[in-house]
């Protein structure tokens, strides 16, 4: 293929020079066959096909670039002239032995002639063929970075997917195990005191379970589905902790078609049950707010526990739960979020969350409300 068009190009070259020489004597009133101007000049043409290899090759030995120009410059100067005797040589050469050439002169006069007339055209003829081989490669290479660049992209932006994934996997594998012995282990108790109650908790594990695998590998759910993932969990909760956990709801209604990350409140709800509810023997409280402004959805979770007295923000941060949290709202939402972690008014822990508003039945356009 790549030969292919060389020869095409260098064809190309000589039927253009020859339909020039055939216009250029008509116009100066002298008559030149067309088949003789077609055998001149194809003959030349294809002797710099035959040159064009180690053209080629001495382009990329020796490349006109940043800190080799100078001394290659030299080197292909010298190649010019080298390359221009030769064409000359070898064409004075074919002509004779074709018949193309004035028989009346001998090879030296006809070798002489043509090196005055055309030596300064032949060396242009090469450095117009490292020229374009400079281009190709310039080209080609810009391409291969273009390319390269765009599987870059296409790699991260797949590892930053897996990322995801797998971080709400580890979420998921965090909720599993140690929720599931808790739950379990209430269950049983529940079962010699109150069967009733054991049976309910029984059915909210198992919706929650169902909800957990059925949103497997999903990045982000509606809002709506968020809830009733937690409300499952926190009555749930509510069943094991008894009179101990008090669960307040203040959630505006028009964030329920937001598009929020799957998962995204269910640790900070189990952070704030076991470090502000867990350790003390009265009644604690947790609360869900959720509100739209400014086209954000604004989350927040608080309890009434002992706030960062308990435990510097570095140290909460570095909870399994939090920092997956943190690291998940990076992934997907860059600096276009806020997650902040502060002490409630009126004692207690509270986590704030703010991302951009995105309405389920719109999917990518952010609301401008």
């Amino acid at each position: 293929m790549k030969w292919g068009l060389i020869t095409l190009g260098w064809t190309f070259f000589g039927l253009f020079f020859a339909s020039e020489a055939v216009v250029s004597r008509a116009y100066a009133g002298s008559s030149l066959r067309l088949g003789a101007a077609l055998a001149t000049w194809l003959t030349c043409a294809y002797v710099w096909l035959a040159l064009t290899p180690l053209a080629l090759y001495l382009a990329r030995r020796f490349p006109l670039e940043r800190g080799k120009w100078l001394g290659n410059s030299f080197i292909h100067l010298a190649a010019s002239f080298l390359f221009a005797t030769l064409q000359l040589a070898a064409y004075v050469t074919l002509a004779s032995l074709l018949g193309i050439r004035n028989g009346r002169e001998s090879l030296f006069d006809a070798f002489r002639n043509l090196f005055i007339s055309n030596f300064h055209s032949d060396v242009l003829t090469y450095w117009a063929v490292i020229g374009l081989c400079h281009a190709l490669d310039y080209y080609r290479k810009y391409r291969e970075r273009e390319q390269f660049a765009a599987q870059l992209k296409i790699e991260a932006a797949q590892l930053e997917t897996r990322l995801a994934r797998a971080q709400l996997d580890a979420l998921r594998m965090q909720l599993h195990p140690h929720f599931l012995f808790n739950t379990l282990n209430s269950i049983s108790v529940l079962m010699a005191e109150d069967v009733r109650a054991a049976r309910r908790m029984l059915t909210r594990l198992s919706d929650l379970l169902r909800a957990s695998f059925e949103n497997s590998g999903t990045h982000e759910v509606s809002f709506r589905e968020e809830l009733e993932f937690l409300k499952n969990y926190l009555e749930i909760e509510e069943t094991r902790f008894q009179d101990r956990l008090t669960v307040r709801w203040d959630v505006d209604p028009a964030t329920l078609d937001a598009r929020v990350p799957n998962l995204i409140l269910q640790p900070l709800v189990e952070n704030a049950i076991r470090h502000g509810i867990a350790p003390r023997a009265s009644s604690g409280l947790v609360e869900i707010r959720a509100r739209r402004e400014n086209g954000t959805i604004q989350l927040e979770v608080r309890d009434n526990g002992p706030g960062l007295a308990s435990a510097p923000p570095e140290k909460l941060a570095d909870g399994i739960g939090l920092s997956n949290t943190r690291a998940r709202l990076e992934q997907l939402y860059g600096t276009n979020h806020r997650f902040e972690m502060t002490d409630a008014d009126g004692g207690g822990f509270v986590v704030t969350i703010a991302i951009p508003f995105r309405d389920c039945a719109v999917p990518g356009v952010e609301s401008k409300k």
